[in-house]
């Protein structure tokens, strides 16, 4: 569906589809683009690995902190690639409070790359690299674009769309206006919205990537 379609089916489901509208359109398409971000990180729906605008990052030798991509928020695959021809080196997640008990002095001390610290803007390495070269990594990101012309279509697979209308009906229903704020209908929308795409993750989206504590399996009598 692109974007003409779903304001469509969104002015249908609302009962909106005599002029003038109940919802303004810039309103409508605002919404909609708000859903599809919701439904992405909900459903961890959009994983890159290709676009090197997200996937790359050149690194200095003794800088350690570098701006991730604005639509990255969780990072599953990370690679330290040296300038120098040395081997690529796998890079671990970590929090700055695990690595201050893991390797005192990691904030000054420069060597081989072998972890780093993300939080929702910036990935931070330890050691700082003594030689320049690549960051490489892969993860979950926003869609790249808002929906805009009709013609536009949402990033997510097709399968999704028509479920994005429900977030757009639980925006809509909540605005606090005399005609149409209807409590009941924004939260059936929202309930039907997270039965399909999932519950919204905490704010910290990153930790199911770090590797701060050892798994270990327990086995218990019966």
């Amino acid at each position: 569906m692109n974007l003409e379609a779903l304001i469509a089916a969104f002015r249908v489901d609302a009962k909106d589809r005599t002029e003038p509208h109940l919802f303004e359109e810039e309103d409508v398409i605002a919404w909609l683009s708000e859903a599809q971000e919701e439904a992405a990180v909900r459903g961890r729906l959009l994983h890159e690995s290709a676009n090197p605008a997200v996937c790359v990052i050149a690194v200095q030798a003794g800088v350690a902190v570098y701006p991730l991509h604005d639509s990255l928020y969780e990072i599953d695959y990370l690679v330290f690639e040296p300038s120098n021809g040395e081997q690529p080196q796998q890079v671990t997640l970590k929090s700055a409070g695990e690595l201050d008990r893991s390797m005192p002095g990691w904030r000054t001390t420069a060597g081989r790359v072998e972890h780093a610290v993300q939080d929702d803007t910036k990935l931070r390495l330890a050691p700082k690299p003594e030689v320049a070269g690549v960051l490489r990594l892969e993860g979950y990101r926003l869609p790249l674009d808002e929906l805009a012309q009709d013609s536009d279509e949402p990033e997510i697979h097709k399968g999704h769309h028509r479920h994005l209308v429900d977030w757009a009906l639980h925006r809509a229903f909540s605005v606090p206006d005399a005609d149409t704020f209807d409590p009941k209908r924004a939260g059936a929308a929202e309930a039907a919205f997270t039965a399909y795409f999932g519950l919204p993750p905490g704010s910290d989206m990153r930790r199911t990537t770090r590797h701060d504590q050892d798994h270990q399996t327990t086995v218990y009598p019966f």
